[in-house]
């Protein structure tokens, strides 16, 4: 497929500004591929379609403040760093990141933040933006950037950030530190609605895969063949890996929450269409034609023209059916990105 089959033309007036207040009440939106039919529900209502023995996959990363005001040392010349990733995992603290503005900043420049006790310094250029850096923080950086920086809000949701995002742009089971994006289709859930599946027999199961800002980049080929996603590091651990293939086995549901959590799976599977445990980073990019061989059900938002992410929910769904869908949506003003409505996909 082409990368102009994936464009619609979406009002701005759709793309939610604020998330759902309770989260859990948002509106669903459910496709049946079985008899292509489409219903609307209630997030919250989404506990109808599990049963007894399914089990539900969700991405645990943990959003970091990743926006950092900063000063150039001896220039005082205000500059804005963005985190994108750490590239090591242990050891010196080092980030891939994008400077605004970068023009002013060549490598061995050091940008100090929080009254110059903390700072990094320079060591190469990636992009035209982008640089990579060493802080001078490690073991307590994470309890510092919670501190000082901003919530990454993607471009689309265009206000200033409040201190009400460090909370609602952030899955209420996030635990491990890294992303710079939210998996926001588990912005719906609630711990109460956690809490009744698992009463219901429905076993969860956390991964994680820290997401980047590749989901957001422009596609800038037609032929999708050509397009290289952004690598994102991911875990599964051993007790999740059992868990599925348990429910594999006795042919029951794996519900899958978002994108993220998709790509996790497909990227570490046996040839008997089983998950395997392990860690590492992964570029899989997944668009029609694709066979999904953990994925039975998928939750997700409703996502950007010619994004990565629509792309995937389109091999999911089926193209025409999806793309119908979304006209649906639009017409129906279902809310779109990030803190948006839900789509479920039987």
């Amino acid at each position: 497929m082409k990368l102009t089959e994936f464009y619609y033309h979406l009002p701005r007036k759709l793309i939610a500004m604020h998330p759902a207040h309770p989260r859990d009440h948002s509106r669903l939106m459910v496709l049946d591929r079985g008899d292509d039919s489409i219903r609307e529900r209630t997030f919250y209502e989404i506990i109808d379609y599990f049963s007894k023995g399914d089990c539900l996959v969700l991405n645990d990363t943990k959003v970091i403040q990743a926006r950092l005001s900063g000063t150039k040392e001896r220039t005082n010349a205000h500059i804005e760093v963005f985190l994108l990733r750490k590239l090591n995992t242990s050891g010196e603290n080092i980030w891939d990141a994008l400077f605004n503005p970068a023009r002013k900043v060549r490598v061995g420049n050091r940008i100090c933040f929080d009254d110059g006790k903390l700072w990094c310094e320079v060591l190469d250029n990636t992009t035209s933006r982008g640089r990579t850096v060493q802080f001078n923080h490690d073991q307590d950086f994470a309890r510092i950037i919670e501190r000082i920086g901003a919530t990454p809000l993607p471009p689309h949701i265009k206000r200033e950030v409040t201190r009400e995002d460090r909370e609602s742009y952030q899955t209420v089971y996030a635990k491990t530190i890294g992303a710079v994006a939210v998996p926001a289709a588990g912005l719906h859930f609630t711990k109460a609605l956690l809490k009744k599946l698992e009463a219901k027999g429905v076993k969860i199961a956390p991964v994680l895969l820290h997401v980047g800002l590749g989901a957001l980049n422009s596609i800038e080929v037609e032929d999708l063949y050509k397009y290289k996603l952004d690598s994102e590091y991911f875990e599964i651990s051993s007790e999740t890996a059992a868990v599925i293939n348990k429910t594999i086995d006795s042919k029951h549901s794996v519900f899958v929450v978002g994108t993220s959590t998709c790509r996790a799976l497909e990227s570490s599977t046996t040839a008997d269409a089983h998950v395997k445990s392990g860690k590492g980073w992964t570029d899989k990019f997944i668009f029609p034609p694709y066979e999904f061989k953990i994925t039975d059900k998928l939750i997700t938002n409703f996502h950007l023209p010619e994004s990565p992410l629509l792309m995937l929910a389109s091999a999911f769904g089926g193209h025409e059916f999806l793309m119908r869908s979304y006209k649906k949506a639009m017409k129906d003003g279902y809310r779109f990105y990030d803190y948006g409505d839900a789509m479920l996909m039987l």
